[in-house]
């Protein structure tokens, strides 16, 4: 695909996913026995909806000795028995479909587990056979010598002597991992039959695990090899032609033009991590500065318009050093692991709240950064409730401890004796699941939760948080980020304060002058943008969002009002039209009306409570009563009448009140506007008359009572003809 076509929705959903990070053992256990399983998983996909997260990643779960948690395979085409079935997978796919929910399995294509029948084969295999060259063997160690060690606090060499082979087998990670050999055809091939296995079933991606080892050349140091990159080629062809749709995510921890390299052309992965920018967002907020933030973006090369950056703050391992200068890494320990004990490889192993000392302000600081700056992203479960870490449990457990669900035994997360647990669950005063879980959170519309949500479904509602460019305005003052997102005729600014006292910034915004900024929580205007700096004064660790929108539209122009399309005007609340009504659409035109007292205050969702179909002639109408709910307070009921204008009535409509219109619409196929029916002149007549005469009207099964008082009855009888100045203005 060329790097500026257009982007299809269906086959680029990555583009504008939020990605909720999981391991099946960790999440919820069904059975009783200590770990999480796949039924455990199905029990709590509602919860996932409910966050607002598009897609789920999902950790190993296939057959292993669990020596790497997962990462140590032993069987491609089977599932860990301690999780689940084949068909409970199956069963997953199809509950978390049926939610929108896109699902990512781990490909780790660089190794297996030493106990894996493939490398027990080559083990006794003869030297220079086939089954022998699944991996690579050699009778010199020091082959590969500028090859670095990843986990240099446990492996003093890339290579492990194997008695039975009698010949060293090579290694990136733990020596019982041994790394296949991408030399070998029978191993790529074997490669595309396990991505169709799994893509068969229903897997929507895949990230593949260690992506830049696949290869090895002498005086090299074995990563970013061309070998490498033609066999992403390779791939990458195969599933667009099989399996369009299905997204691949490489995990290359590299500096941005190394790991840019693996999107090729648009040809390669459709997704890739950008590591070196979080340790960044850390360091600027450690820092005060926003220099770390924008020179590691400076470095950050173009990317094709079909590919997109991963970027998270914690996953499953250490948070990562390795792409940091040694003073940087130096700094980083110094701020974020003063305990040793919080230092592993070239890393910390803490959660994202321990990491900013359980500040509220820092991790919502943290998060608006995750959710703003350009790519995907992912979020690491439990870290939407701030849960802890335990990192005396060794090697990286501890940030694996078990989800918490509610303050009962094993924090909700399972029945079992606590002993039997896969870890312990956190006890940590500061961060006990008896205090820290999703129960209590979720009664409290203050949590860290409910911001989380608020956001993640904020955040969906503009695609040029997703798709759109990013510019760095300039602020004199190195506390503040500023920066536009923008995509199409969708703009954004994002102001960030840095630091842990209020700062003022003035923001050279002349490029949009005669815009006017609208903060997108509250939907509250600023002052117009006008030629001279614009001033902000944030307070300690805080942020803003606003959308850049004309001071004065046109106002005929509906053209960027949504489009509502239906066969049948009886269609208009029903199934997909019903809900983009409720979900956007009567809450924006709601908004816009002095009479809607909810103006400026948080809206959590909007509800038809009841509707009734009213003909009137030639326009028949809906009379809605609509449930406003409200983040904190009581919700309101508000009485509103839609109706269809369409032909020559269009004109009028967009002449004289264009204020009326709500959405547009393709009715049979034909243009047609949804409007407020108390601005049509025929509706207005007979709801008049119904007065005037105290009608009462049966609707279906619903019955409709007008009651008018003498003077409506007075006025009416001395007035035959009335003029029709009913509902003329907003008022």
């Amino acid at each position: 695909m060329a790097a500026n076509s257009a982007l299809d929705d269906k086959l680029h959903w990555y583009k504008d996913a939020i990605i909720y990070e999981l391991h099946i053992k960790a999440f919820r256990d069904s059975n009783r026995d200590g770990m999480g399983d796949f039924k455990g998983l199905m029990q709590k996909l509602d919860y996932l909806q409910e966050l607002g997260v598009s897609a789920i990643w999902l950790l190993p779960f296939y057959p292993s000795p669990l020596r790497d948690d997962g990462y140590d395979i032993a069987d491609y085409y089977s599932i860990n028995t301690r999780y689940g079935t084949l068909d409970e997978f199956r069963e997953l796919l199809e509950e978390a479909h049926k939610r929108n929910l896109k699902v990512i399995t781990e490909l780790v294509i660089n190794h297996t587990s030493d106990q894996h029948p493939w490398f027990q084969r080559a083990r006794t295999a003869p030297k220079d056979s086939a089954e022998r060259n699944f991996y690579v063997w050699t009778d010199d160690p020091s082959k590969y010598k500028d090859v670095r060690i990843i986990f240099q606090d446990f492996e003093a060499s890339n290579w492990t002597w194997d008695p039975v082979a009698q010949q060293y087998y090579w290694h990136r990670f733990f020596y019982h991992q041994p790394d296949l050999n991408y030399d070998n055809p029978l191993v790529q091939e074997e490669i595309f039959k396990i991505i169709d296995y799994w893509c068969e079933m229903g897997v929507d991606g895949f990230r593949l695990d260690a992506v830049p080892y696949l290869f090895e050349r002498e005086a090299t140091n074995g990563e970013n090899l061309p070998e490498t990159h033609d066999y992403l080629k390779k791939l990458r062809k195969h599933i667009d032609e099989k399996y369009p749709g299905t997204a691949l995510l490489a995990e290359a921890n590299m500096w941005p033009e190394d790991a840019a390299s693996y999107f090729g052309k648009g040809d390669e992965c459709h997704m890739n991590y950008h590591f070196p920018v979080m340790p960044r967002m850390f360091m600027a907020v450690q820092q005060e500065d926003r220099y770390p933030i924008t020179d590691i973006f400076d470095q950050t090369p173009p990317i094709p318009e079909n590919c997109q950056w991963a970027i998270f703050l914690r996953n499953h391992d250490e948070l990562t050093l390795e792409m940091v200068t040694d003073e940087e890494r130096d700094f980083m320990y110094a701020a974020y692991a003063k305990d040793q004990k919080a230092r592993i490889n070239l890393g910390i192993r803490h959660r994202l709240a321990p990491l900013m000392d359980n500040n509220r302000s820092k991790i919502e600081l943290m998060n608006s950064l995750l959710f703003s700056l350009p790519g995907t992203p992912v979020i690491y479960y439990g870290d939407e409730i701030g849960m802890g870490d335990n990192y005396y449990l060794g090697d990286r457990d501890g940030v694996r401890t078990p989800m918490q669900w509610s303050p009962d035994r094993n924090a909700g997360f399972s029945e079992s004796n606590p002993q039997q647990l896969y870890l312990p669950v956190i006890i940590d005063p500061e961060y006990h699941y008896e205090a820290v879980n999703v129960e209590m959170q979720r009664k409290n519309t203050s949590s860290l939760f409910w911001f989380m949500k608020r956001m993640i479904n904020m955040r969906k509602n503009f695609k040029a948080f997703g798709r759109g460019d990013m510019k760095f305005l300039q602020v004199d003052n190195p506390k503040i980020l500023a920066f536009t997102r923008s995509y199409e005729e969708e703009t954004l600014l994002v102001v960030c304060n840095l630091s842990k006292y209020a700062q003022p910034a003035e923001i050279n915004l002349r490029e949009f002058n005669g815009f006017v900024p609208v903060e997108i929580f509250s939907k509250n205007s600023f002052p117009l943008i006008k030629n001279e700096p614009y001033f902000f004064t944030l307070s300690a660790h805080s942020f803003q969002w606003f959308v850049l929108e004309k001071a004065h539209k046109e106002k005929a122009d509906v053209t960027s009002l949504p489009v509502l399309k239906v066969d049948e005007w009886e269609d208009i609340l029903k199934g997909e039209t019903r809900g983009m009504l409720e979900k956007n659409i009567l809450l924006s035109f709601l908004d816009k009306k002095s009479w809607f007292k909810g103006r400026g205050r948080k809206v959590y969702s909007t509800n038809i409570q009841r509707c009734i179909s009213v003909p009137v002639n030639n326009k028949p109408f809906y009379l809605l009563l609509i449930d406003v709910n409200y983040e904190s307070g009581l919700p309101e009921t508000y009485q509103l009448a839609i109706c269809s204008v369409s032909g020559d009535s269009m004109e009028k409509t967009l002449a004289s009140c264009p204020e009326s219109i709500i959405a547009q619409m393709e009715l049979h196929d034909m243009p047609a506007l949804l409007c407020d029916a108390f601005y049509v002149y025929e509706i207005q007549s007979y709801l008049v008359n119904g007065l005037v005469e105290s009608k009462k009207i049966t609707c279906d099964n619903d019955t409709l009572q007008f009651k008018g008082n003498e003077a409506v009855h007075d006025f009416f009888h001395e007035h035959a003809q009335p003029i029709a100045k009913m509902h003329t203005g907003d008022e």
